[in-house]
C-alpha cells in the first residue's frame, strides 16, 4: 500500500469518526427544529419539513433560561479556577517537595478516582446541612479548594519532568517554596492550566445531582432546570423545545474548548507518565 493509499485510508476513518461522535449533538439541533407534531409523526422525519426556529425563542422564554444559566455560569468558574490553583498546588507539593509517606498519600490520593460518587452523595449532603450551607453555593468552593485528584495527577506529571536547574536557581537567588510555584513553576504550565480549566469547568457546568440535592428552584442551575421547566399545561414534555434548550446549553462549553484547544491539547500530551 503506498503512502498515499495509506494516508487516505486514515482520512476516511477520522472522518467516520467523526461524523459518528457528532451525529448525536446533530440529531439534537434536527429536533430543536421540529414541530411538535413531526415528533409523534411515523414514520419518523429524519427532517424538518418547515424548520421552527421559534423554539430556542421558546426555550429562551418559558422560564429565566438566561438567569439559570449565569448561576451555572458562577458555579463552574468559581469551581473551576479554585479546583485548578488547588490542583496545581498540590501537585507542585508532590512533584517537588520532600516528606515522609508522600508516595502512599498520592497512592491514596489516585485510588479515591475508583470511588464512586454516589457512595458519598448523602454523607456529603448531611455534611452540608449540618454546617447550613445548604441552598448556596460555598459546597463548590469548598470542593475547589479541594483539588481534584485527576487534575492533582496532571499537574504532578507535568511539574516532575520540569528541570531541577529552575528550582536550584530560585533558591539561589533567594526564593522560598511558595514564590517558586507562583512565579517559576505555574507560569510554565499554562498547557495543564488549560486542560484543568475545561474539565473542571465541563464537570460542574454539566452535574445535575449536586444541583438538585443542594440548591432550591430558584439558586439551580440550567442543566437541573432544562429538565423539568419544559413542560406544557398538561405537564408533558416538550421534546422539541428541550433540545432547543440544550442546544444552547453546550456552547459555553463548546466555546471554552475552542479558545483553549491547544492548550488542552498540548496538556494532555505532556502530562502522561514520566
Amino acid at each position: 500500500m503506498s503512502v498515499l493509499s495509506r494516508r487516505s485510508t486514515v482520512y476516511m476513518l477520522l472522518i467516520g469518526t467523526l461524523v459518528l461522535m457528532l451525529s448525536p449533538f446533530g440529531w439534537l439541533a434536527i429536533t430543536a427544529l421540529k414541530d411538535s407534531s413531526e415528533l409523534r409523526a411515523l414514520p419518523i422525519h429524519w427532517w424538518p419539513h418547515h424548520p421552527n426556529l421559534g423554539n430556542f425563542t421558546e426555550a429562551l422564554t418559558l422560564f429565566d433560561y438566561l438567569g439559570y444559566a449565569r448561576n451555572s455560569l458562577t458555579i463552574a468558574t468559581l469551581y473551576a479556577v479554585l479546583v485548578t490553583v488547588a490542583s496545581a498546588w498540590a501537585g507542585y507539593g508532590f512533584a517537588r517537595l520532600e516528606a515522609p509517606g508522600k508516595k502512599v498519600i498520592f497512592g491514596v490520593l489516585l485510588s479515591t478516582m475508583m470511588l464512586p460518587g454516589v457512595i458519598t452523595l448523602i454523607p456529603t449532603y448531611l455534611m452540608f446541612a449540618k454546617l447550613n450551607l445548604v441552598n448556596t453555593y460555598m459546597p463548590w468552593v469548598l470542593w475547589g479548594l479541594s483539588g481534584a485528584p485527576y487534575l492533582i495527577f496532571l499537574f504532578r506529571q507535568f511539574f516532575t519532568n520540569m528541570p531541577k536547574e529552575l528550582e536550584e536557581a530560585a533558591i539561589v537567588d533567594g526564593c522560598g517554596q511558595v514564590r517558586i510555584f507562583w512565579r517559576i513553576f505555574l507560569p510554565q504550565s499554562w498547557p495543564v492550566i488549560a486542560t484543568s480549566l475545561i474539565l473542571s469547568f465541563s464537570w460542574s457546568w454539566g452535574d445535575y445531582i449536586a444541583p438538585a440535592l443542594l440548591l432550591d428552584d430558584a439558586r439551580t442551575t440550567l442543566a437541573v432546570k432544562l429538565a423539568t421547566g419544559y413542560v406544557n399545561e398538561h405537564g408533558q414534555q416538550l421534546g422539541n423545545v428541550v433540545a432547543a434548550g440544550a442546544v444552547m446549553y453546550v456552547v459555553p462549553v463548546l466555546a471554552l474548548f475552542l479558545i483553549m484547544q491547544r492548550g488542552f491539547i498540548s496538556g494532555i500530551s505532556t502530562s502522561g507518565l514520566k
